[in-house]
């Protein structure tokens, strides 16, 4: 088949969306590949697609187990034959998976960096055709990247050792210039197609919140959703552990992941996740790589990341399914020091070389002051997170907080030469925090030991909360209007702009909230549609949800909400029509298609009086065999009707015109249920 005919045989949509077409056409060009696209944006059909044209087997590499089982079992669900070779099978089972892969078995193998090199895994590849090899969450092979595994830098000798070079494809969501240097170079790629899609994600609504009470805010985000299922990600597990707790008590049902748990915890925790058994889920960023969760409504970042990349990778695991979602992120000024403790601390119990060891603490440093900056920048979010990739982005989105709040331009310049001032004052050998209580004339004991309540500038901003202080601080850094150094305890500097702005050379405004709304923030919803029934949605998403859990599988496996929304608003009554709902395939409407269709049809003669709430609830086998209610001869049509004769009007896909006859009267349907007299001759 044509790469189009797959696209809808298999993953039921008519066209590509972006790139999608160009990185296939290259591929089955047999050129090497480098995409860089967003979330959500449809990575793996840019391998997967071709892997079904090219003559042989794929092997995908993929760093993560719930990664790989995910995507094979969306895969085998869709008809395509697929396997996973890692840690999870047992040794035996991994030996028939091997055995039934030199057989022809499958098309697309998944297999973990470590298994790559082991001999037995080396000579079931050389006894195949290998057409490509994917790896997937390319960044991970990269120092400069924000989740480096050493296990990645084994693709280059695996693929050496195979009987012949295949094609090479490198795909990732987040990396900046210098990560996608690295994966080209090392990975060794041969004259790439290079594409970087972009990394807006247009459905995502970004929000930064600077609350006093950060249990207080994230339970008003989760309650203002309660129908909808998030991710709420903390720094330490502790955390997890406290963040969750504190929900549970709340009557939320959240469940915790992190690196402490057990693997089977792990796994049941994010099973009932995926299977929505539980709404929330607190996480460490141990959690969400290679989750393919597509109904995910918001992420909340109970404090801050240590980078921006890792930032928008877990952000982006919101609205995978093209939904309007949110990115909320929760900040406070101990975030910062969290996160650089943190990364010392995992530095000295890393063995590295002292030489790589500070390269790659001075990297970690400069990434997290360009997510401190984030946090703190007056100026559009999606913007900064755009120019921080490299991509050029002007004027507002209109879709975060700093382009939806309302602000005013202020004039700081007298409040920023008492900061700088007050920095001069103190010699250059103190922090935010300690500058902060000087103009605020705070009384603690440093500061009277230190004889700083007689400096000049001691109490200079005592009108000012501490709260203003803080972000008047913050501003002047991210500005680069001061220096902060990357010390175990970060010093505030001058430079040239301080001399500037402390000389009235240099103006300093800043965009502010016209009312402190710190305590007020605005809680979003999930927005609600017009277009079709959100009880119908709801309705159909339960059958989804019972066909799932029967099959074992996550519920977007079966059909994404998407295609539930596209059902609810194009009704289809037969199988022909329901193959013109996106994201519905040849496979899927042979599997479900008659459950869903008289789901729909049930549940639109509810509407119409003919059905109770009740007697709507059926499990998808007694929809699948009331589906089979339409054949030649006597049949119970609904309760008003009881029994008559049917005669279909068409015995092909289209069963839904039915003449029935009972004591001389004839009715038609046209829809699954409701049946309504005929029109008489002379109407």
């Amino acid at each position: 088949m044509e790469k189009l005919e797959l696209l809808k045989a298999y993953w039921g949509y008519s066209s590509f969306k972006g790139a999608q077409q160009q990185v296939i056409d290259n591929i089955t060009a047999k050129r090497d590949v480098l995409c860089v696209m967003p979330t959500g944006a449809g990575k793996s059909v840019c391998y997967q697609v071709p892997a079904l044209m090219l003559e042989g087997v794929t092997i995908v590499i993929s760093p993560l187990i719930s990664l790989m089982t995910d995507q094979v079992k969306s895969l085998v669900n869709m008809g395509i034959k697929a396997a996973y070779l890692n840690s999870s099978l047992s040794a035996s089972q991994q030996a028939l998976a091997m055995q039934r892969a030199k057989a022809g078995a499958y098309k697309i193998i998944y297999a973990a960096p470590e298994k790559l090199l082991t001999s037995d895994f080396l000579n079931m590849c050389k006894s195949i055709n290998i057409s490509m090899v994917a790896v997937d969450e390319a960044h991970c092979i990269s120092h400069w990247g924000q989740d480096f595994r050493p296990d990645y830098l084994k693709i280059v000798d695996f693929i050496a050792k195979l009987n012949h070079r295949p094609i090479v494809s490198a795909f990732t969501a987040t990396a900046t210039p210098e990560v996608r240097e690295d994966i080209e170079h090392i990975l060794q790629l041969n004259n790439p197609f290079v594409i970087t899609t972009g990394f807006d994600r247009p459905n995502l609504s970004f929000q930064v919140m600077h609350p006093k009470n950060k249990d207080t805010q994230l339970l008003s985000i989760v309650r203002s959703n309660p129908e909808e299922c998030g991710i709420v990600y903390c720094n330490t597990r502790s955390n997890v552990e406290d963040v969750c707790q504190m929900l549970q008590e709340a009557d939320i049902k959240a469940l915790p992941y992190h690196a402490g748990m057990s693997m089977n915890e792990r796994k049941q925790n994010q099973e009932a996740f995926i299977y929505d058994r539980c709404r929330v889920i607190v996480a460490t960023n141990a959690f969400g790589m290679g989750i393919d969760k597509s109904d995910v409504a918001y992420v909340v970042h109970y404090n801050m990341p240590q980078n921006i990349e890792g930032y928008y990778q877990e952000a982006g695991r919101a609205g995978r399914d093209g939904s309007a979602a949110k990115c909320i992120l929760l900040f406070s000024g101990k975030d910062y020091a969290t996160n650089k403790f943190l990364i010392e601390k995992s530095i000295e119990s890393s063995q590295l070389e002292p030489e790589t060891a500070q390269i790659i603490v001075e990297n970690k440093l400069r990434q997290l002051n360009a997510m401190y900056g984030y946090c703190n920048t007056a100026d559009c979010l999606r913007g900064f997170i755009l120019k921080y990739f490299g991509q050029p982005y002007s004027g507002y989105c209109g879709n975060c907080s700093n382009c939806t709040g309302d602000f005013v331009e202020k004039n700081i310049t007298i409040e920023a030469q008492k900061v700088l001032s007050c920095i001069a004052k103190t010699k250059q050998r103190f922090g935010a925090k300690m500058i902060a209580d000087i103009l605020l004339g705070s009384k603690n004991q440093n500061i009277i030991n230190n004889g700083f309540d007689s400096l000049s500038t001691y109490g200079l901003l005592k009108d000012n909360t501490r709260d203003e202080v803080n972000k008047i601080i913050n501003y002047l850094i991210v500005k680069d209007y001061v220096f902060r150094t990357q010390d175990k305890f970060p010093i505030l500097k001058l430079n040239g702009s301080s001399v500037k702005i402390l000389k009235g050379k240099l103006k300093v405004t800043m965009r502010t909230k016209k009312t402190d709304t710190l305590n007020k923030e605005k809680v979003f919803t999930v927005s609600k549609s017009d277009e079709y029934s959100e009880e119908m949605y709801d309705y159909i998403r339960s059958v989804r949800n019972q066909l799932a859990e029967e099959a074992n599988v996550p519920a977007y496996v079966i059909f994404s909400n998407n295609s539930l929304k596209d059902m609810c608003i194009k009704k289809p009554t037969s199988l022909s029509q329901i193959l013109n709902v996106s994201g519905v395939g040849t496979r899927k409407a042979e599997n479900y298609g008659l459950i869903f269709i008289t789901a729909i049809g049930l549940y639109c003669e509810y509407e119409k009086g003919f059905y109770t709430k009740e007697e709507l609830q059926l499990t998808p086998l007694q929809l699948k065999n009331r589906s089979g209610l339409y054949k030649e001869g006597t049949a119970v049509l609904h309760k008003q009707f009881g029994r008559g004769t049917v005669t279909l009007a068409n015995q092909k896909s289209d069963i839904v015109k039915v003449n029935f006859e009972k004591g001389g009267e004839k009715y038609i349907s046209t829809t699954f249920f409701g049946m309504k007299p005929l029109p008489s001759k002379s109407d």
